[in-house]
């Protein structure tokens, strides 16, 4: 399968032409269910991009690796939604809407388990080491998600606990896709490095964008509630820099609404306002583009042909300035 031209309908293409199979029904079909929602398929780009930037073409094999953490991907997210009791992933009922709980349960473990018979599937010569690299970032990916879990929990919360905890749980997967892309491509140890340190950046851009367009996005474009992580009284960026910004009146008040367990919009509109007069909007935005410039600082220190680096160009530049 030779091919310069990687993008995410290239990707769909191979999920929908290489579904899960096997029975009972109900839970193959609700791991495909969740495979074929939709998604940005940014991860397996990533790892096919920089195959692509060691070697000249993509062959199955590379394919594999991508679906494989395309599939690492949506395990976490099925596991996610039953922790974060979410009804809505992509515009369509969460797994264990659609199914229930025990089946949702399954549905990740299988997943995940699916994702090592994909890599062991490839006749790459350094599967051992691609499954090593694999398994470290499967179970940071883990830690993260734990220190998600406690932040409720944390009376003080403060930026770099919330930064290591997105690194963990969101920045090193791109991370990781990018590495193992250029070790399954032969690339050398400074190389691979690079591409991760470039993914690990653009990862913990990924995750700011992702929290930004929570609050102020707009909900016919991000497919889900505005304001969902005010609802929940996530500690984010947002919040941590508003709290350490206001005035001890204002502060009050925005800990009075993180306490109130209303669901309503009144909630939404006034937390919005105090990330406002905090200034925590534009904070958020020029954190954001310190992780975007360090990534392109990595990305231009890694030689490519120009193909591929107009392709890397081309789905930084969306990644940077998405909508959803």
């Amino acid at each position: 399968m030779a091919d310069h031209h990687i993008n995410s309908k290239a990707i769909e293409n191979y999920i929908l032409s290489n579904p899960f199979k096997g029975k009972p029904e109900n839970l193959y079909n609700a791991m495909n269910y969740i495979m074929q929602l939709g998604g940005k398929r940014m991860r397996p780009q990533l790892m096919l991009l920089s195959y692509l930037a060691v070697k000249n073409e993509v062959n199955n094999s590379a394919f594999n690796i991508a679906l494989a953490l395309e599939t690492f991907h949506n395990f976490s997210l099925v596991h996610d939604d039953i922790m974060d009791n979410a009804p809505i992933r992509r515009g369509k009922k969460t797994v264990h809407e659609e199914w229930d709980i025990p089946t949702a349960i399954l549905v990740g473990d299988n997943l995940l388990i699916k994702c090592y018979e994909l890599i062991m599937e490839t006749d790459f010569e350094n599967k051992i080491p691609l499954m090593k690299e694999f398994t470290k970032m499967a179970s940071l990916v883990c830690d993260g998600q734990q220190l998600d879990m406690n932040m409720p929990f944390k009376e003080f919360v403060t930026e770099d606990d919330y930064l290591k905890m997105i690194e963990l749980k969101t920045a090193v997967l791109p991370a990781c896709a990018l590495k193992m892309g250029a070790m399954s491509a032969g690339a050398n140890e400074v190389e691979c490095q690079l591409f991760y340190d470039f993914g690990l950046n653009l990862g913990m851009a990924f995750q700011l964008q992702d929290d930004y367009l929570d609050a102020f996005g707009l909900e016919s474009q991000i497919g889900k509630q505005v304001g969902g992580d005010i609802l929940e009284n996530k500690k984010t960026v947002l919040f941590i820099h508003a709290l350490n910004h206001l005035s001890d009146s204002l502060k009050e008040e925005l800990l009075n609404w993180y306490d109130n367990k209303s669901n309503s919009e009144e909630k939404i509109q006034k937390v919005k306002e105090l990330f406002e007069q905090a200034d925590s909007r534009n904070y958020l935005l020029n954190l954001k583009a310190s992780y975007e410039a360090k990534a392109l600082e990595y990305l231009r220190s890694i030689t490519m042909n120009q193909t591929v680096k107009t392709e890397f160009d081309n789905l930084f530049g969306f990644l940077k300035s998405r909508a959803n």
